[in-house]
């Protein structure tokens, strides 16, 4: 369900001029191509990289553009002038280029050549001003862009690389995905809602409500040996509870849990959805809230929100798209309550059934328990904890003129106690810098409740992500400071009043 990022190609367009002549522009194309070539078979960056002929003049770097415009598999670019390019050459084409873009601030050579050093070296190796004339245009054109400075053997440089292609590829997956509801969003909660057609316009994927009955007929279609399969499945992945075997007296939840998943993952393929949402409120026809097949269909890949929340379950596939291959997990989250003790406060983060087994610690147990909400038969789920170490909590929320994408980067802490009586999965962190600022900038920044947690991505991906996207990025990390935080923010509003076009 996760795409693999090495069918992906980002674009490596070096920019140049005819004033240099032939001998000058062969070395550049040279140069060019086994830069291009060494980040393709990088470790560190997971798409194709592909050199493309360096371009000269107007019409060969429109060309170029247009062409990985409409180049299917074609993710971004990343741009680099080796030589000085007049940049007003680039405008036209630049006002046309709808992929994300990497301006590489590098050269050639790694080191002066201080005893040989002359002026053909100089006009070859112009980088260090052919670069800042791009900038000065894309600046100019109030173009997003990342801009990753180093020498290209550096592994620094190619891990920033990596970070780009990684929320470039996270990006173009949006680009005509489908999101499912099945039923509405929770009745009267609001940061769960927004503005779906805006979403649309700014994002490119859509969502769309299917009536709870429409999942219904197809999961009371799985036949008997789709089942069996399932529950197959899920005795040998998972550690069951005595109820739930073979001959216990729960076994028939186990049953209706299975026939859930087979007809969830069946609806979802045959409509080429890549995120859903459900609540507990809409569950006619069903005969329990989809615990365990909402966990598994998020460890495939696929986005997930609850009680309706389309905006995270969209959220939560990027975060899954960005990470692949990456050890660690990412999943659906809800900030449910807090520890206060003195020096040592910090969240526990859970949902009623819905948390990602990615990020388990150890082999989720299988068990069954009542919801006490909703009024429908008690769902099976996984429990389990997860490992300490470093994490984030993301969250877009619908601020009315505009999308936000707000981070809280945590610190996630081992469970020292037993919960026994809290038949969840579940994780226990400290959002930084403290409580006390991480949980009030949150607040202040409209924070919702329901959260993507990752346990291996950093800021640096929401940061690439956001610019890919146009939208506002608020972080919360060890350096925030209410006082700033509270500025950035009215900063944030008179921004975004002045450019609203």
């Amino acid at each position: 369900m996760i795409p693999d990022l090495k069918q992906f190609e980002v674009w490596f367009i070096t920019g140049s001029q005819h004033l240099y002549g032939e001998e000058t522009l062969r070395q550049v194309a040279e140069h060019s191509q086994k830069i291009a070539d060494t980040f393709d078979k990088s470790k560190h960056i997971p798409v194709r990289v592909i050199y493309k002929p360096v371009v000269k003049t107007p019409d060969e770097i429109y060309n170029t553009l247009a062409d990985a415009n409409i180049t299917k598999n074609c993710i971004g670019i990343i741009a680099w002038m080796h030589t000085f390019s007049p940049a007003k050459m680039w405008i036209n084409a630049l006002k046309a280029l709808h992929k994300p873009m990497l301006q590489l601030h590098t050269q050639f050579n790694r080191d002066i050549p201080w005893s040989s050093i002359d002026m053909d070296f100089m006009n070859l190796n112009q980088s260090a001003h052919g670069d800042r004339e791009f900038g000065f245009m894309v600046s100019r054109m109030r173009l997003n862009r990342k801009v990753v400075t180093g020498h290209w053997e550096n592994e620094q440089v190619q891990q920033k690389i990596n970070i780009w292609c990684r929320a470039a590829a996270a990006w173009y997956d949006w680009q005509g995905a489908k999101f499912v509801r099945f039923g509405d969003n929770m009745r009267q909660v609001a940061v769960t809602d927004g503005d779906k057609v805006e979403a649309q316009l700014k994002f490119g994927y859509e969502v769309n409500t299917h009536g709870i009955g429409d999942l219904v007929a197809v999961i009371n279609a799985s036949t008997t040996k789709e089942i069996d399969d399932m529950i197959n499945v899920y005795e040998t992945s998972y550690t069951l509870v005595d109820s739930l075997k073979k001959e216990g007296n729960q076994r028939q939840s186990l049953i209706e849990a299975a026939k859930i998943e087979v007809g969830l993952a069946k609806f979802l393929k045959e409509g080429n959805y890549k995120g859903y949402t459900d609540t507990f409120e809409d569950l006619h026809g069903m005969v329990q809230l989809p615990g365990i097949p909402s966990q598994r269909m998020m460890a495939t890949g696929y986005g997930f929100g609850g009680e309706g929340d389309w905006k995270v379950s969209a959220l939560v596939r990027a975060m899954k798209v960005m990470a692949s291959g990456i050890p660690g997990g990412n999943s659906f989250m809800e900030d449910y309550t807090y520890h206060f003790e003195p020096n040592n406060e910090m969240v526990l983060g859970s949902h009623m059934l819905e948390i990602c087994p990615s990020i388990a610690n150890a082999k989720p147990r299988c068990e069954v328990h009542p919801l006490g909400i909703g009024g429908k038969a008690d769902p099976v789920r996984l429990v389990f904890n997860v490992a300490a170490g470093k994490g984030l909590n993301a969250s877009i929320i619908d601020m009315g003129n505009r999308f936000r994408l707000l981070v809280n980067e945590v610190e996630a802490v081992e469970a020292t106690n037993d919960l026994p009586k809290l038949p969840v999965a579940r994780v226990l962190w400290k959002p930084l810098p403290d409580m006390n600022t991480g949980c009030t900038a949150w607040i202040l920044a409209g924070g919702a409740h329901h959260t993507g947690y990752s346990q291996n991505l950093t800021s640096e991906y929401f940061e690439d992500f956001a610019a890919i996207a146009g939208i506002e990025l608020v972080l919360i990390n060890e350096d925030t400071k209410l006082y700033n935080f509270k500025k950035e923010l009215q900063w944030g509003e008179v921004y975004y009043q002045l450019n609203k076009s």
